[in-house]
């Protein structure tokens, strides 16, 4: 069995982050794979594990993507694909995944899973839209995935409880938190990773027209948000601090 797991590099939770001239400064960024596409790695990997065959990773980004594709290495994976090109600096979300599903179409699998969204824009866009191009079925928000012959019983969350689909396969299913708990790489691990192949394609190899990558969305300004204003410690016993908090609200914040 073949998976190909859609990996994105993103920047670090705990990372302060500037923006000049409309943009994040990226030389003060550390940059990680998406927690969420560790949850779809783990997953592919345990599958392989039950029933065999490959994983590959597939990313797409300027050269620092490498890291992402090498730490996924380190984990499990076989090999990994990346997608370099200027021109899909300019690229939405929508470019994104037309370049994402040219290179599925080139690998075959039998799966392809992703996280469900990549924590830090949290589009939440590109499994569907995947789907969409390569005209397969979806499962968003995994969390069990039980393959068997050449279907998917997918788990998932939805609000206040969870459903059951299967669906056949060739298939794209997302990840969600809870799905499984990603491993940590092991020595043996991270000094084999760097003999497997990583491939790289640009938009001629995936031979993609100019209008599959043409921006239908642009970021017309970006801002850090508004700092928060000082916290007010209200002194005394629970009543007196209950009457004080009521005139609060209602003087000040003018919320009752």
């Amino acid at each position: 069995m073949k998976i190909v797991v859609c990996v994105k590099q993103v920047p670090d939770t705990e990372t302060r982050i500037r923006i000049a001239d409309g943009k994040v400064v990226e030389s003060d960024v550390n940059w990680i794979v998406s927690p969420y596409d560790e949850f779809a790695l783990e997953e592919a990997l345990k599958i392989k594990e039950k029933k065999g065959g490959e994983v590959v990773l597939l990313s797409l980004g300027p050269e620092r993507v490498v890291s992402a594709l090498r730490s996924g290495l380190a984990m499990g994976a076989d090999s990994a694909v990346h997608l370099k090109d200027p021109k899909f600096d300019a690229a939405d979300t929508l470019g994104i995944a037309h370049a994402l599903a040219a290179a599925v179409k080139t690998l075959s699998p039998d799966l392809v899973l992703a996280g469900q969204q990549g924590v830090g824009g949290d589009n939440s866009q590109i499994p569907g839209m995947l789907a969409e191009i390569l005209d397969w079925p979806q499962v968003t928000v995994a969390v069990k995935v039980e393959v068997e012959d050449g279907k998917a019983v997918v788990e998932r969350e939805i609000e206040g409880a969870h459903e059951t689909w299967e669906t056949t396969l060739p298939a794209v299913v997302s990840a969600q938190k809870g799905l499984n708990e990603p491993r940590y790489a092991s020595l043996k691990g991270i000094m084999a990773a760097k003999k497997k192949m990583i491939e790289t394609k640009d938009a001629a190899a995936l031979a993609l027209p100019a209008e599959a990558l043409s921006p239908k969305t642009r970021i017309v300004a970006m801002e850090q948000p508004a700092a928060r204003g000082a916290v007010k410690m209200i002194e005394g016993d629970p009543e007196t601090q209950s009457r004080e908090l009521l005139r609060l609200l209602h003087e000040e914040a003018k919320v009752i």
